[in-house]
């Protein structure tokens, strides 16, 4: 798909050429515009504006105080001293909705868990030069507030004046893809709430609309869930290594306000070994040695799956955890299953033997029986992509498929028919090229080396290598961050900048030009800076304040 974007930018560098993601429309002028120190967001227009709109325009008015960013270039904006001066003031933004709106408005919280071939995200900002009022219009409460995201990234700060040099400033915007994410798994090790809303936020100010939580592997499980407690207080870490009852609205809630659907993953059959510290009737080959004949990663086990006490069992726990997401998708995840560790265990064969199954033809059944649960809720499952690559299995024509082996299997994904998500390793695994972390193996590497950079991320195309029909399957993709290395100490390191690479892929479309991508990807990463989260620098300050003169061809 060819990248959605026409700009008219006077110059180089300037505070609109900082919009991340970039916008399906764009222009701009050239004449200085100070934010009035009374400014104000007015939604008079909107009868009965949802509550959290109304939190979301304070939010954005906080960081219009407090962002205060210079702007990223040399001198840091003095050039514009002379300029500021003598500028207009811009003391109200209005919003409103626009012509295609009917009806009671609805909460962003609401619009975010809809159907995603539902929502509307779409927006047109204007910004005048002679300091008359600002205004967004969008069809939606979650249109509006991808339009403040925006608004709130084109101002900065000169001895305490909030500033823009490009007005006036047009923008009409929406996402080519419905579907941008980012993936967090908190198994491996345990990441405080706090850290989870922090990354929220950031994932927010990006317009990304799914965190996928991935909550609980074979090493820990850190989920409570009230008709299960023994899962939780025999397989987290240590009791206060769990997220409770509470702890789960709380990110779901602030997540929505945010306009970020949460997919919540109990990944079965495999990764499922530490469910044996409290229910190991259910549990094959559980700490089975040498562990790499018998899983990917330590320990071994996995669900029973021909059992059909552990497959009741399976429904049950997904009913329970389902039901407390508001969303309309689950994952129940499905890679990596192991077969040594069913040839060993002797209650797997015997229930094989006894119903004259194959293990396929078992596994088929089992995900019939936890799939159906959620349907039978109006849920969408969602699964990795060996569910329908490596086996043959029964799935709703409505499942949702993640990509991760490789970006190569997509066009096979497609051409079952299944909706895709783009996940794929060789370009958004965020935890590649951090060197082997298995023991006894000083010369080990990643397996899915080299590191991937926010550039080779940002080179992706979601459709490349299909045809025409199997692109219309791709609904977008994320950045994912499996934590085997990583925990609250290096959380946003990590992932800050890098998974913005994504957003705006998926946001904008593909074929955007890194050179160009470079300095507004600058420019978000010392935002979040100025907003409390730890983005890594990418080049030198040197090269930052220079747009183009540390480009390998410069």
């Amino acid at each position: 798909m060819a990248r959605r974007c026409f700009l008219v930018v006077a110059a180089v560098v300037s505070a609109v050429s900082a919009l991340w993601p970039l916008p399906t429309d764009l222009s701009t002028g050239s004449t200085a515009l100070t934010l009035a120190s009374d400014f104000d967001i007015d939604v008079s227009a909107i009868s009965n504006p949802p509550q959290d709109l109304l939190d979301a325009i304070s939010r954005t008015k906080g960081y219009l105080q407090t962002d205060q960013l210079e702007a990223l270039v040399v001198g840091r904006g003095a050039s514009y001293t002379e300029s500021l001066q003598n500028a207009s003031s811009l003391s109200s933004l209005v919003l409103s909705f626009d012509s295609g709106f009917s009806g009671e408005p609805t909460s962003i919280a609401e619009e975010a868990v809809d159907d995603i071939d539902s929502r509307v995200e779409g927006y047109n900002l204007i910004v005048p030069k002679d300091g008359s009022s600002a205004s967004i219009k969008a069809n939606s409460t979650l249109g509006l507030f991808r339009g403040l995201s925006t608004f709130s990234q084109l101002w900065y700060d000169l001895n305490n004046t909030t500033y823009t040099v490009e007005a006036p400033i047009t923008i009409t915007d929406s996402p080519v893809y419905p579907y941008r994410g980012f993936m967090l798994d908190t198994a491996r090790n345990y990441f405080p709430v706090s850290d989870i809303l922090r990354t929220l936020d950031a994932m927010s100010w990006v317009k990304m609309t799914t965190f996928h939580w991935h909550m609980v592997d074979s090493q820990s499980f850190p989920l409570e869930v009230p008709e299960f407690p023994e899962l939780s207080a025999n397989g987290a870490y240590g009791p206060s290594l769990v997220y409770s009852t509470d702890d789960v609205q709380n990110i779901i809630s602030y997540a929505a306000a945010r306009g970020i659907d949460v997919l919540p993953e109990i990944d079965t059959p495999g990764h499922t070994a530490i469910i044996a510290e409290a229910y190991p009737e259910h549990v094959a080959c559980p700490g089975a040695t040498p562990w790499a004949t018998y899983a990917n990663e330590p320990p071994a086990g996995q669900l029973r799956l021909a059992n059909a006490n552990t497959t009741n069992f399976t429904a049950s726990l997904v009913s329970s955890v389902s039901s407390r997401f508001p969303g309309r998708y689950f994952s129940t995840g499905g890679d990596e299953l192991n077969t040594e560790c069913y040839a060993i265990d002797g209650s797997t064969q015997a229930d094989l033997n006894a119903t004259g199954k194959t293990l396929e033809q078992a596994l088929d059944t089992f995900t019939q029986a936890v799939h159906s649960v959620l349907e039978d809720s109006g849920k969408t499952p969602v699964v990795w992509e060996e569910m329908v690559l490596n086996f043959n299995l029964t799935l709703s024509n409505n499942t949702i498929v993640m990509v991760w082996i490789s970006s190569a299997d997509a066009a096979a994904v497609a051409d079952k028919g299944f909706r895709l998500v783009q996940a794929p390793s060789d370009y958004f695994y965020l935890d590649c090229g951090a060197g082997g972390w298995v023991g006894a193996s000083p010369a080990g590497n990643s397996w899915c080396d080299p590191f991937k950079t926010w550039q080779y991320a940002y080179s992706f195309d979601p459709v490349a290598n299909m045809t025409e029909t199997q692109a219309k399957l791709v609904i977008g993709g994320e950045h994912l961050l499996w934590t085997e290395q990583s925990h609250a100490s290096n959380l946003d390191s990590i992932v800050w900048p890098r998974a913005a690479a994504s957003a705006e892929v998926f946001w904008s479309g593909p074929g955007g030009n890194t050179s160009e991508a470079l300095p507004r990807l600058h420019d978000i990463a010392f935002r979040m800076t100025q907003r409390g989260v730890g983005a890594i620098a990418l080049q030198p300050l040197w090269c930052a304040l220079r747009p183009g003169v540390c480009d390998v061809t410069a």
